[in-house]
């Protein structure tokens, strides 16, 4: 049951990442600035393009990583997690739930980081300072998911001791 929230999760962070991505791309300039010095000024410039397809390979190869485990535990490709996780267990539903929703956070990250990016190049209108808030809560976030996933193997694995 889980897994069902941490799936619409994901896609619900796919169309934000998507749709930021869109549409902070048209608003940015040719030369696409990735930091800022102490001065101010823009450093470490890309070209627009190589932004745009930078970001979609970042995310067509996180997410691919992410979801390869959930993905063979659900179509049973994966034999040796299958048989850690099989259907009925609920460390079964807690693991494809962490997954997905791991790739949601993810992909919220990868949202805000077109968002920071965006920020930097247009402060005139946005100042990426008004948002330091959200910069250091997605980190906070993967951080805890990580150690998360860490309870939940433990769990799986005191589960199993119990059994023999």
């Amino acid at each position: 049951m889980y897994y069902r929230f941490g799936k619409a999760f994901y896609f619900v962070s796919i169309l934000l990442f998507v749709f930021f991505l869109l549409y902070f791309y048209s608003a940015l300039p040719e030369t696409v600035g990735l930091g800022i010095d102490e001065n101010g000024t823009l450093i470490r410039d890309w070209e627009k393009g190589s932004f745009f397809y930078g970001m979609i390979a970042a995310f067509v190869i996180f997410n691919g990583i992410i979801l390869l485990p959930p993905k063979s535990l659900e179509t049973k490709s994966n034999k040796r997690l299958h048989r850690i996780f099989p259907i009925g267990d609920p460390f079964r539903d807690y693991f494809l739930a962490w997954f997905y929703s791991f790739g949601g956070i993810v992909n919220l990250s990868l949202a805000l980081l077109v968002f920071f990016v965006h920020s930097i190049n247009n402060q005139e209108e946005i100042s990426s300072s008004q948002f330091d808030f959200f910069f250091y809560l997605l980190p906070a976030f993967l951080v805890v998911w990580v150690i998360g996933l860490f309870v939940l193997l433990i769990g799986k694995f005191k589960q199993v001791q119990n059994r023999d």
